[in-house]
């Protein structure tokens, strides 16, 4: 198999979606996945053991692009007390009582740990602003009609979300974001499909409909979002998803990539008094 540099698909400056691909087909990509996240797993073992970084991961793309399957091949492998899966929905009515990043707060992972956002932050910058009257839920003190939601309203939103990134990064945790590319024309077969097959029709909505209708403008959105906040602490990937194994081939060699270069990952050595003693300790137990 051809070595796969992950960085071709890292945004270090200003992308246009339209040019970007969203199709690539890597031959033996669920093969060369099962090797990929075993070491994952393992990786994850010496994180927990280490206990002083902690992973987030930001999965956001259209609807149907992949990302609850990527989920599930993906960290097959992990410890499940190693990983947490958030998916965030519209806000509840506590969160809505609480600034629009509590709730990704709280879910930031513990040292040691694996968090993935199933969609993420940046859904305040995505379907907020191609529906700007969900932010008059906020109950912002500023914002009193959408009017008040003007182009300043959005420069303050992602410096806010970049200050936030920024944080946490300087605290120990390192960040992952993907964005599945996916194609329209590929939207449109799986969405063909939950409705050709019935073990999948409940995944279909009407209101998925609606939302492709606005596809240019989600596109619009989402490319700015990328340029806006694509950071050497926090980078955005931009995953072809049209095919599903590469895709879930290329975010987890992306992560493990990445996360091989931080060489202070280590397990920690055993303190003096216990090494001198290992034999002891066999001993005494042998002797039980």
């Amino acid at each position: 198999m051809k070595e796969i540099e992950t960085n071709n698909y890292k945004v270090t400056s200003n992308i246009s979606l339209k040019k970007s691909q969203t199709k690539v087909v890597i031959e033996d990509a669920k093969s060369a996945l099962k090797d990929v996240r075993r070491k994952l797993g393992k990786l994850q073992d010496t994180l927990y053991a280490h206990d002083k970084y902690a992973v987030l991961v930001c999965l956001q793309g259209m609807d149907t692009s992949g990302k609850d399957s990527l989920i599930r091949e993906v960290f097959k492998d992990f410890n499940a007390r190693g990983v947490v899966v958030h998916s965030f929905k519209v806000p509840t009515e506590l969160e809505l009582g609480h600034d629009y990043l509590w709730r990704h707060y709280i879910a930031l992972p513990e040292r040691g740990k694996f968090s993935v956002f199933n969609r993420t932050h940046y859904e305040n910058v995505l379907v907020t602003r191609v529906h700007p009257g969900y932010i008059l839920g906020e109950k912002i003190p500023s914002v009193k009609s959408i009017e008040d939601i003007n182009d300043e309203f959005w420069d303050k939103r992602f410096e806010q979300i970049n200050n936030f990134e920024k944080h946490i990064t300087e605290n120990g945790t390192i960040i992952f974001k993907f964005f599945l590319n996916l194609s329209k024309q590929e939207q449109k077969n799986r969405l063909l499909r939950r409705l050709d097959k019935k073990e999948k029709n409940w995944k279909f909505s009407s209101g998925d409909l609606k939302e492709r209708k606005l596809w240019d403008k989600y596109q619009e959105c989402y490319e700015e979002a990328i340029n806006r906040s694509s950071k050497p602490h926090a980078p955005w990937y931009i995953i072809p998803a049209d095919d599903k194994p590469t895709a879930r081939y290329l975010v987890a060699k992306t992560m493990y990539d990445t996360l091989k270069t931080y060489t202070d990952i280590q397990e920690p050595e055993l303190d003096d008094e216990t090494k001198a003693n290992i034999d002891l300790y066999k001993q005494q137990l042998n002797n039980e």
